[in-house]
């Protein structure tokens, strides 16, 4: 029974439907039968004795595949692609002696590995540029929002909002830089034969190179490939899963980032993930929102940057052209990143077009603070009016000192302002001070900076790419 098997909660609770069939068993399989199709077709163009009517034959069952064959038949042999071969043979008579023609094993496993990455990151991307989408329209919406900046997790001098969530933006421009390269520069394996020599095609075609070479080509653009790697052993380098895998690790740390500073600002009441009307954010304090979307994210992310250390370590102890100590690490590590780094972009797309924004704690937050930050103004200012630069200094350090301690000790409000309005060193009301405490005045260019971010980087981004955006995603659970 289904309850009393384990189930990964990657297949059950968080990816999407997407990505959960790129690594279903009826794309790895639907994939090797493709493979063999374009092996064939292109060995038929290259002169080998292969009929069309044995290509059409393997295409009319390119998809109804014979599963419960394959599985009879692994009992009996012990390998799953010879059981492959096998069951498409049964359907394909005609056709059965020349499936995997001069091939190995690794053509079609790594093959479809190269595939699946490849159309994997595809998903992502797309994903990647809504969460760009949300977040723009997030940052746009608020840059003039006025809020305290932390540096050290203590008040610093101010930000507004929309300027914080460029911060998390240029984190995911960066990712999208590095899925681009890698995406863009994965090739096919193609077909070289048990040790990378293509020795068994060059006994195929006679000892004719140029057919070899163009062997690959062929292949490479049967499957919509630019080009295969133009050297490797039985398999592709395993460099590339971990080049793969850490473009993943980069979304994930994104991501974290971005989860981690909304939590914080929830817990000050500033900005809070969505939450739905029916949901429960503890089982004993009924009254508690907890950030559980956002401890989810930070949660799958960690798993996915330590899994990035799999890839990393199987290409560095490989043997020579081929060692068997990859496969079952590999066929868990890089589907599994897959999986996990999806649902984290589910989860970001979500959190990010439905967060919450309270202006009035922000700026209750923000004016507890701000007397402090304001000092050097105020100083500048009495400066101007005659006073002395180092007097006026010792005298607001004082000042600061026990309006800090009263807030502190005693947990009374921020009375600076008042300290200083009745200093007669200063020569200035409360009511001339409370003029200088727009926290408009304080945030530098923040907006500015917020609009030209959008409009030099992030628009670009989603202009060309305008077909992707506007998908919906789901929250499981």
């Amino acid at each position: 029974m289904h309850e009393k098997t384990y189930t990964s909660p990657l297949s059950e609770r968080y990816p999407s439907a997407e990505m959960k069939y790129l690594f279903s068993p009826e794309m790895k399989f639907r994939t090797w039968r493709r493979l063999w199709i374009a092996l064939a077709e292109a060995e038929r163009e290259l002169g080998l004795d292969i009929s069309q009517e044995q290509i059409d034959e393997l295409k009319s069952h390119a998809d109804d595949i014979n599963y419960d064959v394959a599985r009879q038949r692994e009992k009996e042999v012990r390998h799953d692609v010879m059981s492959h071969v096998y069951a498409y043979g049964i359907q394909c008579p005609n056709a059965g002696g020349i499936i995997h023609l001069g091939a190995t094993s690794c053509y079609v496993g790594d093959n479809t590995d190269l595939i699946i990455m490849r159309e994997g990151l595809k998903l992502l991307r797309v994903k990647l540029i809504n969460t760009i989408g949300k977040l723009a329209a997030f940052a746009e919406k608020y840059k003039d929002l006025p809020m305290l900046a932390y540096t050290h997790y203590q008040p610093a001098q101010p930000t507004t909002l929309g300027k914080r969530a460029t911060l998390w933006l240029n984190d995911l421009v960066t990712d999208l830089d590095d899925l681009d390269y890698v995406l863009g520069s994965l090739k096919l394996l193609g077909s070289k034969g048990t040790t990378g020599t293509q020795a068994s095609f060059l006994e195929l075609f006679d000892g004719d190179h140029a057919k070899c070479r163009k062997l690959d080509q062929f292949i490479a653009e049967k499957m919509g490939f630019n080009a295969c790697y133009p050297v490797s052993g039985q398999t592709y380098s395993r460099k590339v899963d971990s080049r793969v895998l850490n473009v993943l690790a980069g979304i994930a740390q994104s991501a974290h980032k971005f989860s981690n500073d909304i939590r914080l600002l929830q817990h000050a009441k500033e900005v809070e993930e969505p939450f739905e009307k029916n949901q429960i954010g503890s089982s004993a304090m009924a009254y508690k929102r907890n950030p559980m979307r956002s401890e989810r994210m930070a949660s799958l992310a960690n798993y996915v940057i330590s899994d990035a250390m799999n890839p990393q370590i199987t290409a560095a102890t490989q043997w020579f052209e081929r060692t068997l100590d990859d496969s079952a690490n590999k066929r868990i590590s890089v589907s599994e990143a897959f999986l996990a780094t999806d649902s984290i972009l589910e989860l970001y797309i979500n959190v990010s077009e439905g967060l919450v924004v309270y202006p009035k704690v922000i700026a209750a937050h923000l004016m507890a603070e701000l007397p402090f930050m304001a000092t050097e103004n105020i100083m500048m200012d009495a400066v101007k009016a005659g006073g002395d630069r180092q007097a006026l200094h010792e005298r607001i350090r004082i000042h600061s000192m026990d309006a800090a301690k009263a807030v502190k000790e005693e947990g009374l409000p921020n009375d600076l302002i008042c300290r200083i309005a009745s200093d007669p060193l200063f020569g200035v009301t409360k009511e001339a001070l409370q003029k200088v405490l727009k926290p408009e005045n304080y945030v530098g260019r923040a907006p500015q900076q917020t609009q030209e971010f959008l409009d030099g980087v992030i628009k670009p981004i989603l202009d060309s790419n305008a077909d992707d955006l506007g998908i919906e995603t789901e929250i499981n659970i």
